[in-house]
């Protein structure tokens, strides 16, 4: 079988179900992750007086927030102003971030830090750390003025997961179950009314149904689809698959943005460096001690992630290297007490951030893709809200600029909490009221399906994503890609699938699919998309979103959003 031909097909729910022997619990809300933006909407709609069960297929801190090193992005000096961050991100978005939102979730930024302050995350202060002082900031790429608040350095995300840990535990209206996996989402009547999940066992994984007035998506992003990723090994894309399959539509799926910086030492776990430390003065080097930056952009060593990063592949592959060199021997100060997480990991390959330029190479980072939403996380699936890497609200657009990933978690992870507990207030009205199914048949299995060894299958699919669906791409590659992972996805799918990492496999396979898709479609260069072989950006076809959704017959059917005036242009 020639498997480029196959077309992937995805099925509604991953297995069925049957509540006769299943474990059922209720909620009014469900929030699926514990990171920033779901622990924002779980204590928001707990605040609003809703029931609130957080689910998360690991530990509690186990999340994308917990590894985040720079900071959040927001306002401080007078020279700065928010209109120049949002002329900043939409700049950097290229064209296609939804300016209203921008404006909306940069407007919003001072209030998220104070929240985060109430809730005991302490921020980087001049004086020492006292609520009264003034913030530290920092400068990274694409932004015109130093905004970035972070905390101990480069490990904002710990002290953040941290602080909203406590608060979760804390609260009287929110129950934290661990270790639950979220297999499908449950539609009744068109609209999302709970889901179904295993959670570990002292032998085996169990099934458990939720049922629930309304059901938040903040599962993180989908780094592990790449071979090279800065992401933990939970980041597997559940949130995107989940809402692919329950049948909300998704978009932006094409851009990946892949950050520049990663350690990249033969054998070892990649370890992000901040962007910070390039924001402090570090320049990135090739192997005979050039600057890989100059000439590559105005902005040098801090330009938006997008142009650093196919500058070191390009630098790559013109020296014959596995990567470059980040040198930190011209910033002011002292790099260990500057960046003390970073210093304490590079010490252990016996490198001193002070004198040994560190080894980096691009590794996937963020998924801008996700479920189209508005500015309270609401989906085209009624009762179906997602926020966080899970959604693609329209802040983003073509690319990302630095440390607007917690912005965006907080603000609209806080909307989105009320949004969610009023609409399970309405659901709970007698006419609306809507459970879960008693039953529901899943995919048709094969009477002898294949066996498989997943580990050799996911690296299989990494190392295809990131030969051909990565920082370069073009017609052929993506149209073999999409090809191979439909094949494999569908032997997959003929077999149960009764453990957390089948399923897991299943949902970056769909991922990946989605992700192939969207870059055929999208036959120009913008922001993270690069097509050696449609290198340019054409706004007059392409200045605009494409979308996609499970058609009737499970494939993914793709559609390009109305054509807009690119909102980069606007405010240049």
């Amino acid at each position: 079988m020639d498997s480029s031909h196959a077309k992937p097909r995805f099925s509604a729910l991953l297995a069925p179900f049957d509540l006769r022997s299943t474990a059922l619990l209720r909620t009014d809300v469900l929030v699926i992750g514990s990171g920033i933006a779901g622990a924002a909407a779980a204590l928001s709609a707990a605040e609003e007086g809703a029931e609130v069960l957080l689910v998360t297929k690991g530990a509690i801190d186990e999340t994308n927030t917990s590894w985040a090193q720079g900071g959040i992005a927001v306002v401080q000096l007078p020279e700065d102003s928010v209109e120049q961050h949002v002329a900043d991100t939409l700049r950097v978005g290229a064209g296609i971030a939804d300016e209203d939102i921008v404006r909306a979730i940069v407007s919003d930024a001072k209030k998220a830090i104070s929240w985060l302050e109430e809730l005991g995350t302490a921020f980087d202060r001049h004086d020492g750390g006292e609520q009264h002082g003034t913030l530290e900031l920092s400068r990274e790429g694409g932004h015109t003025h130093p905004r970035v608040v972070h905390s101990n350095g480069a490990a904002t995300g710990q002290e953040i997961q941290r602080a909203l840990v406590q608060a979760l535990r804390a609260h009287p209206r929110i129950t934290v179950r661990p270790q639950v996996f979220v297999r499908d989402l449950v539609l009744r009547k068109g609209r999302c009314v709970g889901a179904v999940g295993l959670e570990d066992g002292h032998r085996e994984p169990t099934e458990l149904a939720i049922e629930a007035g309304s059901v938040i998506v903040a599962t993180g992003g989908t780094g592990q689809i790449f071979r090279e990723t800065t992401n933990p090994t939970g980041a597997s894309g559940d949130g995107a698959a989940l809402c692919f399959r329950a049948g909300a539509r998704l978009v932006d799926c094409e851009f990946v943005q892949f950050h520049p910086t990663t350690l990249y030492i033969a054998g070892a776990s990649r370890f992000l460096i901040s962007e910070v430390v390039r924001g402090a003065g570090a320049v990135l080097r090739d192997r005979h001690g050039e600057r890989v930056m100059t000439g590559a952009h105005p902005l040098q060593d801090l330009a938006p992630r997008d142009v650093v990063s196919r500058a070191i592949l390009e630098r790559m592959v013109a020296t014959k290297d596995t990567h470059v060199y980040l040198d930190l021997k011209d910033v002011a100060g002292d790099p260990h007490a500057m960046f003390p997480s970073i210093a304490r990991i590079c010490s252990t390959f016996d490198l001193d951030l002070a004198k040994d330029p560190i080894p980096v190479r691009p590794g996937a980072h963020y998924f801008l893709g996700g479920a189209d939403t508005d500015d309270q996380g609401r989906t085209s699936v009624p009762g179906l809200f997602a926020v966080g890497e899970a959604a693609a609200s329209g802040l983003h657009g073509a690319n990302r600029l630095a440390s607007n990933s917690l912005l965006e978690g907080t603000v609209v992870g806080l909307d989105c909490g009320k949004a969610a507990a009023t609409y399970s207030r309405d659901a709970a009205l007698p006419d609306m009221r809507l459970g879960l199914p008693r039953r529901a048949d899943g995919p048709k299995l094969a009477d002898d399906p294949p066996r498989l060894l997943h580990d050799d299958l996911l690296y299989a699919l990494k190392s295809l994503m990131w030969r051909q669906v990565g920082l370069r791409r073009e017609d052929h590659g993506m149209s073999d890609a999409r090809g191979r992972i439909g094949f494999w996805h569908q032997y997959l799918t003929r077999g149960p699938l009764k453990t957390r990492q089948a399923c897991e496999l299943v949902n970056m396979l769909t991922v990946s699919a989605l992700v192939a898709e969207s870059g055929l479609q999208r036959c120009e260069s913008r922001g993270t998309h690069f097509r050696s072989d449609a290198p340019d950006r054409d706004d007059d076809q392409f200045c605009r979103r494409i979308f996609l959704e499970r058609a009737g017959d499970g494939a993914i059917h793709g559609e390009l959003g109305p054509l807009r005036a690119p909102s980069d242009e606007l405010v240049s």
